[in-house]
């Protein structure tokens, strides 16, 4: 019996090491960028010459209109993934967005981690972001980013029954850091290189704006991309491939 007791309790014990490090990888699953697990995403196109530039947590008057003055210079469409509370404080600069051409896409109401939500909150949020954008545009959302990437199967099936395609990401900027424009543009250009080498389209995590408030300090953001797309669009003259493209590009794939 003494025996049995603990041949017992060490199986409890391993099942019970089972179950976290099921739920821990389950848990990571959900804010994994490239992961699939939940569901189907939308994350690059199978072209590695093409490059995607994404802001979240915007409009912010503090950098959106800087940095739709830096995309029109350089001639380039992007997606921007706003906010509805923003939007609704700011829309005139989503209008500016959409009248420049770029894409308009969800970003949830106010940036709740979805994966800790209600099934209820999780489509009023997606909702009624889709509602003020619409409203402010004149224009279908098609598009839809999670906040922190955080989703279940229940995130991404609500987003889709309201006609939205889930996107994510696969090379971060880690632009919320203090980390400068130096160190901004050294982690797009190491994630760039390592989808390249993979044979895929690098879709870019940037910021316009910050979640808590209106007025985040992006400026950082906005003077990597210029000189990202200084420099990428000046080899693309010497015979470099590089085209960047707004998220729409790849639906077609």
């Amino acid at each position: 019996m003494p025996g049995a007791i603990v041949e017992v309790a060490a199986y409890g014990a391993a099942g019970a090491a089972a179950l976290g490090l099921a739920a821990g990888g389950l848990a990571y699953a959900s804010l994994w960028p490239t992961s699939q697990i939940f569901g189907r995403t939308l994350i690059a196109g199978g072209n590695a010459d093409e490059v995607a530039l994404t802001f979240d947590d915007g409009p912010n008057d503090a950098a959106t209109p800087q940095l739709l003055e830096v995309l029109a210079r350089h001639g380039v469409r992007a997606t921007f993934f706003t906010m509805g509370d923003f939007a609704r404080a700011r829309p005139e600069i989503v209008r500016q967005v959409a009248a420049a051409g770029h894409v308009v896409g969800n970003h949830t109401m106010s940036h709740p981690r979805l994966s800790t939500q209600s099934a209820a909150r999780v489509r009023r949020e997606i909702a009624e972001c889709n509602a003020v954008l619409e409203e402010i545009t004149g224009a279908a959302v098609k598009f839809f980013r999670p906040p922190y990437g955080a989703r279940r199967p229940y995130v991404l099936r609500a987003a889709r029954e309201l006609g939205l395609t889930p996107v994510l990401w696969n090379v971060t900027g880690y632009d919320w850091k203090p980390i400068g424009v130096d160190g901004i543009l050294a982690n797009l250009d190491a994630g760039i290189a390592r989808n390249r080498r993979r044979g895929r389209g690098a879709n870019l995590l940037l910021h316009d704006g910050g979640h808590r408030a209106m007025g985040a300090a992006r400026m950082d953001t906005v003077r990597a991309v210029d000189r990202l797309l200084t420099a990428w669009l000046a080899a693309s003259e010497h015979g470099a491939a590089m085209r960047f493209v707004p998220v729409d590009a790849w639906v077609r794939e």
